[in-house]
């Protein structure tokens, strides 16, 4: 996740494009509007434990082990994952598709070229798909940027997406599922046309494809204290503590994610704040900080969970995002709620593009 104001952002000036002098100019008031969109939140209750905020998740150990033993990989033994330099890009894109391959799945490549490097995005079917059918999307990025051994940002996602795949084999939800880690969504290529959910989505789009929704896992393995916001929703009633998961989504997006929260709801062990911005997040920059952004932007509907990155995070894009810092309770129990809640998606129609 790319930190920036929330008002601008620096990238490819292509990208920009989508940002009328219109919408520029009304950023100041219509920011108003996304705390006017937030839902109710519960009455903010002071942090016992800085972390292991999730106490029900420690009774499975093998769940918190493997996403520790996936954090580890990443984080640890491949440690940086940037295009700018090194091999980590290429040594986690294998350790991704290995364990997707491991749990059953079968993996592709979508591969591109960056500065006359070849990178690649990994596209996950489980065993038996219709690849027809459009499906339900659930994705991570998997590099970082040049001098962390990004463990939150993004291993935990990647962790997260991983064991939501493993559990998807064993027991499918009802609907088309597919799983996608993303390359290259931090900057130097972050909101440019090499952005790999960019590729994805516009190679999507082109093939007349669609999906019925995305779920796209940012930043989602620290429990701290005290939670930040940004300056717009610091009087909105969210909790003080930054023990809960956060979901984004844009107003087109509203009514998959109240499907998607519905079924999340049903593990109460995990607490839940959620956003829906206006103006596919223009007016709040820093909802759209991540792979869901290239969706709104195609009129596709996604989500963006997140512990709300470095709202949350002090060790963001720094040397201090490190394994030992995670929350592996509080992961377990994200991966338990988003399991129930693509369990109680239902197929419906495709969407239209908007």
């Amino acid at each position: 996740m790319l930190a920036c104001s929330t008002v601008a952002c620096t990238g490819d000036p292509d990208y920009y494009d989508a940002m009328t002098a219109g919408a520029m100019a009304a950023v100041g008031t219509l920011a108003l509007l996304a705390v006017l969109s937030a839902p109710p939140a519960a009455t903010a209750q002071p942090a016992k434990e800085t972390r292991t905020m999730a106490p029900a998740a420690a009774g499975d150990e093998e769940l918190r082990a493997a996403l520790k033993a996936h954090v580890r990989a990443l984080a640890v033994e491949i440690g940086e994952r940037s295009v700018l330099r090194g091999d980590g890009l290429d040594r986690a894109r294998a350790y991704v598709q290995g364990a997707f391959e491991k749990a059953g799945l079968k993996v592709g490549e979508q591969p591109y070229e960056y500065e006359g490097r070849r990178v690649a995005n990994l596209i996950a079917e489980l065993p038996g798909a219709n690849s027809a059918a459009a499906p339900y999307i659930v994705g991570a990025h998997y590099d970082s940027v040049p001098g962390t051994p990004g463990a939150d940002d993004n291993a935990s996602g990647v962790a997260v997406m991983l064991e939501l795949a493993r559990r998807a084999v064993v027991r499918p939800p009802p609907v088309p599922l597919r799983f996608v880690a993303f390359t290259l969504e931090e900057p130097p290529t972050h909101a440019t046309r090499h952005q790999g959910s960019r590729v994805f989505v516009e190679r999507l789009v082109a093939s007349g494809g669609t999906t019925r929704g995305a779920v796209i896992l940012e930043m989602v393995g620290l429990t701290t204290p005290e939670q930040n916001y940004p300056f717009f929703l610091k009087w909105a009633g969210y909790p003080i503590a930054g023990n809960f998961i956060g979901v984004v989504g844009n107003r087109a997006s509203r009514g998959f994610g109240e499907r998607v929260i519905a079924g999340m709801r049903q593990n109460p062990a995990l607490p839940l704040e959620s956003l829906f911005v206006w103006f596919n997040g223009f007016v709040l920059y820093d909802t759209r900080l991540s792979d869901h952004a290239p969706f709104w932007d195609a009129g596709l509907p996604a989500l963006m969970v997140t512990d709300t990155a470095y709202f949350r995070n002090r060790d963001y894009h720094g040397p201090g995002d490190r394994a030992e810092t995670l929350d592996y309770g509080f992961m377990a129990e994200l991966v338990r709620s988003l399991a129930r809640a693509l369990a109680a998606l239902t197929e419906g129609g495709a969407p239209t593009r908007r």
